[in-house]
Order: structure tokens, then C-alpha cells, then sequence
């Protein structure tokens, strides 16, 4: 049975009773203490803590889930997988143990032609908490299993919590014995391996306390509604129904492997370390497609950073099996094949998933020419220091400079037998975060202690949020919250974050920056800095004081800034009608990744592999203002979520949507998306857009800036102002700027050439004399000289003088040149020193402290100060010496 098959069986069977079919979340998650979903229930977590009202009283649905903790152990094992689906079946308060039990048995071990899964039931055994009597008891009646073979277990394989204090109960688990080829006899306490575990079924009843790990804290009481939250392993099961002996090996993976084995001209089973990287191709291309799938995309931080691991993990495995092409052109349409009868969005947007993972691939391959060369060489010098222990700062040098991932300079300086500093890497990366976050720590609204906004909103309620609606409020402030928790009283001067009851100020999101404005109290005035939604349904503001004091209870007037806000307008609106007319010109893969507006500016990311045209700009250009020029209809609606996906209404990537959404639409259909922010009603009250910048923000993904209403304007005005202003300078009609700015340019090139030229000649005629002059230092005749040049006129100048010392002499020329703020050494030896045991690689890397690099012959380092470059040519008696 195919996996897809499977997944359709799941879900049919459990609408058919009553459950309401929930589609996957993407995995990106807005749950600040997870990156990626990795468990089926997370997001139905809300309705197991309390915080929200579910809208069904039982539900069912397949979530794609990410876990990357293991991620080294994928492929050594037959047991991790960073990408799986958990089928899931819950009730909130609706059934609880006999009916979940009752389900999971019969779809187990109904007979496929009657829609089951038509495993075996003497092969089944069940797992319960070792108090749980009542589950003990109920398997025995619905299934008819022996007592030996419902097995009880303590508190850490058969006790659920989430870790801290709030719901828990104990869980029943199923497990298939594969037979004795996998183990020996016993069931799972006994074997793991040979016993399967393919479905677990959490009973929610208790609500725990505080305590560490998985048992030893207090159980507080029952819950006042008894919950089920269950998961069946989606790939576990595919591998018990296709006979296959784990999850690299189901049709949805082995293609993958397949494929690469055959790339790479290696037999799959022959090798048991050619096969670990087989089973790493299959799992992370699978992932990666996965994560590019629902808007991740590589980069140095959080998701993008996992993300980009595990695609340049993948890459680096089929260069290991020996293929060194490119591998993900090959790979990813497989995955794709694999996964789109479950998934068909997959292959609707794969130009775009593609776009992005062959362009990290491209960068990729880049940096391991580059940083592959520097990583051997510190490793060399490491062991020839009688080391065996890589410094951290040369590990952080590499991920710095090169974007080389410091799990891979682990790998790789183990491959050598070399360790990583990786205190010393990880003390370096934590003085660059917090450099880089400091200010942005302080500025967030959303730093106040999220234990004590928890209390606000427990005790209040949601906030009234009517940005829609108003630009005024008449509103009351519930608490003041400082860094180190509630305030009773701020005065002027003081930066506080507010909670109120009711707030007509947009908080930022979906990219479009928080309002500006203002809170007047009857003893107090306050600037709105920033406004975030600090937990759902919570809106807080940050503010500073300047005048008065304000506390508690206190009434306000809370107003928006009027010209902000219709600047926030333009600039949001303007978003949607760029990426219109984006698609419009470059077609559907150009699907916005991620955006930031504010009053008369935006940015908006997209998936493409190459600049931009100056010709596409400007066809991009007019299309967004031929839109506005049409005076398109802007319009809001708010719909089912499975409504406007048949629409065709695009969806923000890393947003979560509940089952009504509201679409904004310019146009109709030219231009519908899923969308929280504020917009204009027209788009000619837009203005206008001028884009003013394009570029790379990573492998495959392009940023388009562009200026938006007045402040587009302004900037059109400053561009007719420059022209005025050359075509003055020049003395040129504005049509000739062009060609005559092209002609200034080839008479500055062709002076550039004579000067440098000239500059040669020089050089070397200043050779014979600087060999003439050379000093005999230990045996060998050493000329040291510097000059204001680039690298080119080092490596000439150091090339003639070495020609022009005696040839049956050891000689060394050594040059530095200092035309910018870097300085650059370079080293030439003659033959003579060569035999001799000199090495032009290794006086490079003495007289730059291990940097630089090259041949015996010639070498060429650098990264200090210009200034210094007379001192360290100083150091080379020493080290000839």
C-alpha cells in the first residue's frame, strides 16, 4: 500500500466518524519556542492549554513534521528522519479512552477491502502506564489482546506532558512484531527494533505541577474537559505495509536513494558507509523540498539556517559517493514525484522550490572550493604543530568569511582526525549575536516578561483591536510592564510597555511595520514606539513618556498617527501590486518569500536565480504603476480558508491561518492575497512606485526595494534633479548622457592602462637594482621590497627579481604592496632555493601568521593593515634565519 493510500485511508476513516478533516500547518510554526512543527499536536496546542476555544469538538489531520535534533544520526540509523508525518486524531473534550482505542484497533486491523490497514492482530501489542487499569481493561474487551501482551510501563515511556506545568495523562502505544529476523522475542520492553511502535495514544486528564524532567512532579488534579491527542507514525506504518525494513526504503524515500546510488555508480546495501550517505541524500533532499515548500528559505540564522544545513549536508553526501556535478537537479524532481500525490502544491510550485535549492547548491559548491582550501591548510598547520585540536576562531573564520556551516568544518576536521574548539567557535558566534541584537533587544516591545502579560490576558481577556475600524480610541491601561515586570507608576522619561483594553494602533505583522502615534492621559503624554502582539490575542505598546506620570487604571485617548497610517496604506498596498506585477513579468515562481513596509518604502523577497534586467525592472516598474493608473477596485473579504485557496488567494509564507481569513484583493483575481494589514481603497491613492534598488539576499533569492507615494515622488524628483545636473556638468542633451558618460568612462580606462603601464616599466626597472642589492641571510639571498600597487604588480615585481637573482644561489623575493587599506605579500623562490628546502608557501604563512597560501614556488597572503607591511617584511631574516 502506497504511502499516499495510507494517508488517504487515515483520514477517511476518522471523518467518516465525526472528526473534522484539518489540513497540515506548514511547518515553519509561530510558536516562539519551536522552529518547525515536530509533533502532530502542535497546532492544537492552544486547545489543549485553554488558550483557545477550539472551533470542533474532534478533529483529525496528517502534519508534516521537522526534527532536527538528531540530525547527525541521520543515515547511521535505520531510526532517524529529520522530514515525517504524524497522522493525528483529537478530542477536545468530546470522546475520550474507549472510543480512541476502539479507532486506532480497527483501522490497525480491518481488513484492507474494507478500508483498514489489515495488519495482523496476533502480531499487535499494546503498552498502558502501569496505573492505568481502566486502559488495561478496555484493551482487553475491544481487541481480545492476552494480558501478555499489553504490557504496562512507568512514568517515561508511558506518561505524556508537555514538559512543563499544564495538561498530562497517561498513553497507550501500539507496537507490530516484525518478526525474529529483527530481534529477539519479548515484545518492546525486550526490542525496540523488532517490535515497532506505530501509534500512541495520549489520554489528557491530569494537570500536572513543576518539576524536572518526565516524572517526579505533582499531579494538581483532573482536568475540567478530558482530552485525546494521538499519532500514528505515517512513515512506520508505510514500512510495515510495503514490507520494507525502515523508513528510507518506502516509496516516498527509495526512489531518492535509487537515484543518487545510481548518480553515483554505487550499489545500495554493498557498503555500509556509502550507504549512510545514500540514506542522508534520500532523507534531506526530502526535507529540504519539504521546507522550500512551505516558504523556508536558506539563510545564516533559525529556519533558514536549518534549512540550508540540511541541503548542503545532502550535497555534500553524493560528492563523498564521488559525483561531482550538480546533484539537487537530479535529486529534487524525484522527491518531487515522490511526494505530490499527497502533496500536489509541490509540483505546482516547483520552478520556485527549485529556483531556491540549485541556487543554494551553486553557493554551496563556491564555498567549498574556497573554504575546503583554507580548512586543509589550518588543518595541516594544526597537526604540524603537534595539535590534534582545531582553534575556535580559525572554525569561526571559516563560517564568517567563507559561509562555511560549522557542522560541516566538524565533519570535515574529523575526517582528518582533527577536533574544533567548539567552545571557543561558540563563544565567538555569541559575541556577534548579541552585537547584532542588542538594540533590536531594547526596541521590541515584545521583551516584556511573557509570564506577567500571561496574567494580564488571563485576567482581561483579549484586547479590543480595532485598527480597521478607527484611528482613535478612548481606551484603559490594564498594566505597565518594565524589563523586570509590572511597574505600579512610569514617569517622563521612562520607556514602558502598555497593555490596554482597547487599541485602534496596527501591530506589526505580515511585514508591514506597527503604527506611530500617541497616549494622552489627564496627567500624561506618551510617544508609541512600537506595537507587537506579545501573545495571541494580546496587543502591547511600547512607549516613552514625556510628560506626567502613568499607572494602572488610568483612561487614555490613544491615536494613531493620521499620516502614518495613510503612508502604511500606500506602502502595504503597494507591496501586493509589485508582486503582481512581478508575477505578471516573470511568471508564478516569482512568489513573494518575505516583505517589510513602512510609510513611503517596501521590500519585498522572491525565489529567482540571476539579477534582474535593467529592461525587467523597468517592465516590473510599469506594470505596478500601470496598475495604479487603472485606478484598480482594492477590496476585503473575509472567507473559509478552503474558499479562498480555491480562489487562487496567495498565502504569506511563515503566517498561520485559522479556518476564516481575510483576502485582499486589487483588481479581482490580478492581484489576491491572504492578508492582516491595511491597505488603501484605490490603487491610485497608492501614488506611485519607483523602484530604487535590486539585488541577492542568498543562493536564489532576489530583494526588490522600492520608494512608495509622496516619498516616491521625492525620489523621482532627486533622480530629474541629478540628470539636470550632469546634463549640465557634461554639456550634453539629456538623451546623450549615455554615450557621453560611456566616453569618459573608455578615456579613464585607457589612462588607467598608460598609468599602469608605466607603473610596470618601472617596477621593473627597479628589479635588476633591488637583486643587485639583495642580502645574504643564512645561505640565501633575500630581497624584501614595497610598493603601492595591487597583488598583479606584487606577483610581476616579485617574479622579476627573482629571474634576475643568480640561478645556482638560493634566492627569495619577497614583495608587499599597499594601494588600499588591506596589504598583500607576495613570495617567489628560485629553484636553487626550492632544493635547498625553501618553500614560498611556507614563507608566505610564516610572515602573515599562518595566513595565505599557494605553490613552493609562489605564494601570495594577506589581511593585514597596509601600514604594517614594512614591519612584517622585517620578520623575514628571522624566519629565513
Amino acid at each position: 500500500m502506497r504511502t499516499a493510500e495510507i494517508r488517504r485511508r487515515f483520514l477517511d476513516y476518522f471523518a467518516e466518524r465525526g472528526h473534522h478533516r484539518v489540513a497540515s500547518a506548514p511547518l515553519p510554526t509561530p510558536d516562539p519556542t519551536l522552529l518547525f512543527i515536530n509533533a502532530g499536536m502542535v497546532p492544537f496546542k492552544p486547545y489543549f492549554t485553554g488558550e483557545a476555544t477550539p472551533p470542533w469538538d474532534r478533529a483529525t489531520s496528517v502534519q508534516k513534521c521537522v526534527r532536527t535534533l538528531d540530525i547527525e544520526e541521520v543515515g547511521k540509523t535505520t531510526r532517524h528522519g529529520s522530514f515525517f508525518q504524524m497522522n493525528g486524531n483529537f478530542s477536545f473534550g468530546d470522546y475520550f479512552k474507549e472510543d480512541a482505542i476502539r479507532f486506532a484497533w480497527e483501522l490497525s486491523t480491518n481488513p484492507q477491502d474494507q478500508g483498514g490497514y489489515g495488519l495482523d492482530p496476533d502480531r499487535i501489542w499494546a503498552t498502558v502506564h502501569h496505573s492505568d487499569d481502566e486502559s488495561r481493561e478496555i484493551w482487553r474487551r475491544v481487541s481480545g489482546l492476552p494480558d501478555d501482551r499489553i504490557v504496562a510501563r512507568g512514568d517515561e515511556d508511558n506518561f505524556w506532558s508537555m514538559g512543563v506545568p499544564g495538561p498530562c495523562g497517561p498513553c497507550s502505544e501500539l507496537y507490530y512484531d516484525r518478526g525474529p529476523a529483527y530481534g529477539p522475542a519479548g515484545g518492546p520492553e525486550v526490542d525496540e527494533d523488532r517490535y515497532m511502535e506505530f501509534w500512541n495514544l495520549v489520554f489528557m486528564q491530569y494537570e500536572r505541577g513543576a518539576g524536572p524532567g518526565k516524572s517526579g512532579y505533582p499531579i494538581l488534579g483532573e482536568l475540567p474537559r478530558r482530552n485525546i491527542d494521538t499519532g500514528m507514525g505515517l512513515e512506520r506504518m508505510a514500512s510495515l505495509l510495503q514490507g520494507v525494513d525502515n523508513l528510507y526504503e518506502i516509496d516516498e524515500t527509495r526512489p531518492i536513494l535509487d537515484h543518487a546510488a545510481k548518480l553515483a555508480g554505487v550499489r545500495y546495501g554493498a557498503d555500509h558507509e556509502n550507504d549512510v550517505r545514500l540514506r542522508v541524500i534520500a532523507d534531506h533532499v526530502r526535507t529540504g523540498l519539504m521546507l522550500l515548500a512551505d516558504g523556508t528559505a536558506p539563510g545564516n540564522e533559525g529556519r533558514g539556517y536549518v534549512l540550508r544545513r540540511i541541503l548542503r549536508r545532502a550535497v555534500r553526501a553524493t560528492r563523498l559517493l564521488g559525483y561531482q556535478d550538480p546533484a539537487l537537479p537530479e535529486l529534487l524532481p524525484v522527491a518531487r514525484d515522490c511526494m505530490s500525490p499527497s502533496y500536489p502544491e509541490l509540483a505546482d510550485e516547483f520552478e520556485r522550490i527549485s529556483q531556491q535549492a540549485y541556487g543554494e547548491e551553486d553557493a554551496f559548491r563556491k564555498t567549498l572550493k574556497q573554504g575546503t582550501t583554507v580548512l586543509d591548510t589550518a588543518v595541516e598547520k594544526t597537526k604540524a604543530d603537534g595539535g590534534s585540536t582545531l582553534a575556535g576562531a580559525q572554525a569561526f573564520l571559516l563560517h564568517d568569511t567563507y559561509g562555511f556551516p560549522i557542522d560541516l568544518t566538524l565533519e570535515m576536521a574529523a575526517e582528518q582526525g582533527v577536533e574544533v574548539d567548539r567552545d571557543g567557535f561558540a563563544a565567538l558566534m555569541a559575541e556577534q549575536r548579541e552585537r547584532a541584537r542588542a538594540d533590536a533587544r531594547n526596541r521590541k516591545a515584545g521583551a516584556a516578561d511573557t509570564a506577567a502579560l500571561r496574567t494580564v490576558l488571563d485576567a482581561n481577556g483579549p484586547t479590543d483591536w480595532v485598527a480597521y475600524e478607527a484611528l482613535e480610541t478612548e481606551s484603559k491601561v490594564l498594566a505597565l510592564l518594565g524589563p523586570a515586570g509590572p511597574l505600579p507608576v512610569a514617569t517622563a522619561g521612562d520607556i514602558v510597555t502598555v497593555v490596554l483594553d482597547r487599541t485602534p494602533f496596527y501591530a506589526e505583522s505580515g511585514g508591514q511595520d506597527s503604527d506611530a502615534g500617541r497616549l494622552t492621559g489627564t496627567s500624561a503624554e506618551a510617544e508609541v514606539l512600537d506595537v507587537q502582539r506579545a501573545l495571541p490575542g494580546l496587543v502591547v505598546h511600547q512607549v516613552r513618556l514625556t510628560a506626567g506620570e502613568l499607572a494602572p487604571g488610568d483612561e487614555v485617548r490613544a491615536a494613531v498617527d493620521a499620516e502614518w497610517r495613510t503612508g502604511a496604506r500606500q506602502a502595504h498596498s503597494g507591496t501586493h501590486v509589485l508582486h503582481a506585477a512581478l508575477r505578471q513579468i516573470l511568471g508564478p515562481a516569482a512568489l513573494q518569500a518575505g516583505s517589510y513596509n513602512r510609510p513611503g518604502y517596501l521590500r519585498l523577497d522572491f525565489p529567482w536565480r540571476g539579477a534582474l534586467s535593467p529592461t525587467v525592472r523597468s517592465e516590473v516598474e510599469e506594470a505596478a504603476n500601470r496598475a495604479l493608473r487603472q485606478d484598480l477596485p482594492v477590496g476585503v473579504r473575509w472567507m473559509p480558508l478552503a474558499e479562498a485557496k480555491e480562489l487562487g488567494a496567495l498565502a504569506l509564507f511563515g503566517e498561520t491561518y485559522g479556518e476564516k481569513v481575510r483576502v485582499v484583493e486589487i483588481g479581482g483575481a490580478w492581484s489576491r492575497e491572504l492578508c492582516g494589514g491595511t491597505h488603501v481603497q484605490h490603487a491610485s491613492q497608492v501614488g506611485t512606485i519607483a523602484l530604487t534598488g535590486e539585488a541577492s539576499v542568498g543562493a536564489g533569492m532576489r530583494r526588490v526595494e522600492a520608494a512608495v507615494g509622496v516619498e516616491g515622488f521625492a525620489y523621482l524628483a532627486r533622480e530629474r534633479d541629478l540628470v539636470a545636473q550632469l546634463a549640465e556638468q557634461l554639456q550634453a542633451p539629456r538623451e546623450q548622457l549615455t554615450e557621453r558618460v560611456g566616453v569618459l568612462l573608455e578615456r579613464l580606462k585607457t589612462a588607467d592602462r598608460t598609468i599602469n603601464e608605466l607603473r610596470r616599466k618601472e617596477s621593473m626597472g627597479r628589479a635588476t637594482e633591488l637583486a643587485a642589492a639583495a642580502r645574504d641571510i643564512a645561505g640565501t639571498l633575500a630581497v624584501t621590497t614595497t610598493i603601492d600597487g595591487d597583488g598583479g604588480s606584487a606577483r610581476e615585481l616579485a617574479l622579476a627579481i627573482r629571474d634576475r637573482l643568480p640561478e645556482r644561489t638560493p634566492g627569495v623575493a619577497v614583495v608587499g604592496a599597499g594601494a588600499g587599506p588591506k596589504g598583500v605579500v607576495v613570495v617567489a623562490v628560485n629553484k636553487a632555493a626550492k632544493e635547498a628546502g625553501r618553500s614560498a608557501a611556507d614563507v608566505v604563512k610564516g610572515l602573515l601568521g599562518g595566513r595565505g597560501g599557494g605553490s613552493a614556488d609562489v605564494a601570495q597572503g594577506g589581511g593585514i593593515p597596509a601600514a604594517d607591511l614594512a614591519t612584517t617584511l622585517d620578520g623575514l631574516p628571522a624566519l629565513l634565519g
